[in-house]
């Protein structure tokens, strides 16, 4: 006995110095930076005057890197947040990412074609370098996509110009379901990834008064409230 236990002390003394080798830790995900916004990278800002990445309804940034464009996305849902490629503003005909938050925690990025009202998924996805995560209620998202690729409908070239429509909302089992608005916001004209700037676009809440019409019917009200009624 006296044997044995001397025998196992000294095979721990052996391994004390060497302990079993441990998953290497996870890189969080790196918070995305406004400041750069208009300057290193062009971002697109949906919900409250002044919002940024972690307080906007939508937010969507893009830089080119190289041969690759790499796109940042964040909205308030625990669903899916999504950019798409238009040539006419209107859902139909499109080239759709989509960071999708499943069932498992994770955020996963996907390639969609729009089909008239419905987003089919398509496999060839051109997403590399993904990354994601879902905290706070926010689906965000971080990949890159090439420039330019071969010929192909569901894949636009991103060195020509588009309209970028964006959307989110929720999932269930991980597929994406209806965006949460009825009409989605859209950048008023084509994007071009060699020109970065950086646009607010209020939301809703934030749109009432802010229309010329509404500016000139308060205007016209208040003529008529100072002037009185004939």
């Amino acid at each position: 006995f006296l044997f044995l236990t001397f025998y196992l002390v000294m095979i721990y003394s052996d391994y004390a110095g060497y302990p079993f080798p441990t998953a290497p830790p996870v890189d969080p995900f790196a918070k995305i930076r406004v400041d750069d916004c208009g300057k290193t990278k062009g971002c697109f800002r949906y919900g409250k005057p002044g919002c940024n990445a972690d307080t906007c309804d939508y937010f969507l940034s893009y830089r080119r890197i190289g041969a690759d464009v790499e796109f940042e996305l964040s909205a308030d849902t625990d669903g899916w947040v999504a950019v798409g490629f238009s040539s006419d503003k209107k859902m139909g005909g499109d080239d759709v990412m989509a960071c999708v938050h499943d069932d498992n925690g994770r955020v996963r990025i996907q390639h969609f074609y729009n089909v008239g009202q419905w987003a089919k998924e398509i496999q060839r996805n051109p997403a590399r370098d993904e990354e994601g995560v879902f905290e706070n209620n926010r689906v965000t998202c971080r990949f890159k996509r090439p420039v330019y690729v071969p010929r192909e409908e569901t894949i636009v070239d991103l060195h020509l110009s588009w309209y970028y429509l964006f959307a989110w909302g929720p999932a269930i089992q991980g597929s994406i379901t209806r965006h949460d608005i009825d009409s989605p916001p859209v950048s008023e004209r084509v994007v071009s990834i060699y020109k970065y700037e950086d646009i607010f676009m209020p939301s809703a809440a934030y749109q009432t008064f802010s229309s010329p019409f509404c500016l000139l019917l308060i205007v016209a009200l208040t003529f008529y409230l100072l002037m009185g009624t004939p």
